[in-house]
């Protein structure tokens, strides 16, 4: 199975949310080939999710697990702990009041 290139895998990841008027913005530009891509959802309330793709063992597959969540404050920091062992990470951030991230979507645990 061939994978996709990280800066691939984001480009249509926005396409995506933007198609379906979510705002979303790179707050950190990662390697293009192999980055590794956290997506903090930002509730716009004070709260904020990050996740993470991470691989099912049971299955094999490639899976969006969450890394933190809760005060928009402590996702933030763990999301700059994250940059600190990967200066390669991508970070998108997508503002959404209910949540919505598409990650659930067809495709994008690819």
């Amino acid at each position: 199975m061939i994978r996709l290139t990280a800066d691939m895998w984001v480009s249509a990841y926005l396409t995506r949310l933007r198609l379906a008027d979510i705002p979303v913005f790179i707050t950190q530009k990662g390697d293009a080939t192999a980055g590794a891509i956290l997506v903090k959802s930002n509730t716009l309330d004070g709260q904020a999710t990050a996740f993470q793709r991470s691989v099912d063992l049971i299955s094999g597959e490639r899976v969006w697990v969450v890394l933190i969540e809760g005060g928009e404050a402590d996702v933030d920091a763990a999301i700059t702990k994250q940059k600190g062992f990967d200066p390669d990470l991508w970070v998108i951030e997508v503002e959404d009041r209910d949540g919505r991230t598409l990650l659930d979507q067809p495709g994008l645990a690819d």
